[in-house]
């Protein structure tokens, strides 16, 4: 079974075609200045392979569809019900599904949601105190960047050569768009992002955590309507927001930190503070510790920063070796040989993993 994953960015397209069960990696892509989506479909190169199924890394359809699903009038329904809460992702993934049902008619559509890994969330973790009308509504925490943890879950212990089924892992996805897990026995108990992806750690463009109230009074005091402030909060909000530095590419904002901005220089202290409470909180969760996993462009490549959200967490028993932080390459341990507590930089393998949902549900259906 030949499996398509795309990954719709607002003007780029990525893709992977994969052979399964196997695994075995067929074509892959990246399309870059996308405006029109059915032509940038055409310019697929699948290297002559046939497409069966095109598998979507859907992102928000509610409580009835946090797993993997042919994708129905039910899905694109939910998905166009949800697009309030997250309207750069599903409006990405609406437009993208309906052009590749127009392109590839023949091959089956799925959705694996980025809900899916963060299903086993106990009640206590996921449930705001809103009242009951609004729960019923499907407000409640869903989290995100569910194939990316999901991959770490398993990849971290085969790099410790340690068991899934036991390990106390914290990882830590941080990118343009950022998220931290706990992830014991294999299953999440609780991640940062919550009913939408505007919330936990600040991300590149998007705020994190922010009390509600404060748009309220920024509404009221501005006359702002909701679609300025969801349009600030979205695009000019987050890293961006406290660095004055367009973009928030933490590249840049290091750039501007060293060059004496104050504001850049927040702006890294923000988000150090933020990952180095929440690996401390999920430690109290869990109960304990077993590894720490950095992955996405930040996580994975910024070396200072995995330095500095280590730092002063001796206590829980994370010894960071400092050489192996600052060098290498690829999936591979950076913490000392007696550390308690073991760290990983990985690069992460969301495509994959959403092939294997895939399979799975068409196998099944």
């Amino acid at each position: 079974m030949n499996i398509l994953v795309p990954n719709l960015g607002s003007t780029s397209l990525k893709y992977q075609l994969l052979e399964m069960p196997s695994e075995t990696m067929l074509a892959r892509g990246r399309l870059e200045r996308v405006t029109d989506y059915r032509e940038a479909i055409r310019r697929i190169d699948a290297g002559g392979a046939p497409i069966d199924v095109v598998a979507f890394k859907a992102v928000l359809a509610g409580p009835e569809y946090r797993g993997t699903f042919v994708i129905d009038d039910g899905v694109m329904e939910a998905l166009e019900r949800f697009l309030p809460a997250a309207p750069a992702h599903n409006a990405i993934y609406l437009t993208g599904i309906r052009a590749f049902q127009e392109a590839l008619p023949d091959a089956v559509r799925v959705a694996a949601f980025e809900t899916e890994f963060h299903a086993t969330m106990p009640d206590f973790a996921a449930h705001y105190g809103v009242p009951a009308e609004w729960r019923a509504e499907g407000i409640r925490r869903y989290g995100f960047h569910g194939a990316s943890h999901e991959f770490v879950s398993y990849r971290v212990p085969e790099i410790l050569g340690a068991p899934r089924e036991t390990m106390r892992l914290v990882s830590c996805h941080l990118g343009g768009s950022s998220s931290i897990c706990a992830i014991q026995g294999a299953c999440s108990i609780d991640t940062t992002m919550g009913f939408s992806p505007q919330s936990g750690l600040e991300n590149a463009t998007r705020h994190g955590e922010l009390d509600a109230f404060a748009a309220l009074y920024m509404m009221e005091r501005r006359g702002w309507s909701i679609e300025e402030v969801r349009r600030q909060l979205a695009s000019t909000g987050g890293l961006a927001g406290l660095s004055g530095i367009a973009g928030g590419d933490v590249r840049d904002i290091e750039a501007a930190a060293r060059d004496g901005n104050p504001d850049a220089a927040l702006a890294l202290d923000v988000f150090v503070y933020q990952v180095k409470k929440t690996i401390g909180a999920y430690a109290a969760a869990m109960g304990g510790l077993d590894a720490i996993a950095f992955t996405g462009g930040i996580g994975e490549n910024a070396s200072g920063l995995r330095s500095a959200a280590c730092s002063g967490l001796e206590f829980l028993g994370v010894r960071l070796d400092e050489t192996r932080n600052a060098s290498g390459a690829g999936d591979r341990v950076i913490s000392c040989p007696d550390s308690p507590v073991r760290v990983v930089a990985l690069t992460t393998d969301e495509e994959l993993v959403v092939a294997r949902r895939a399979y799975r549900c068409v196998a099944r259906s």
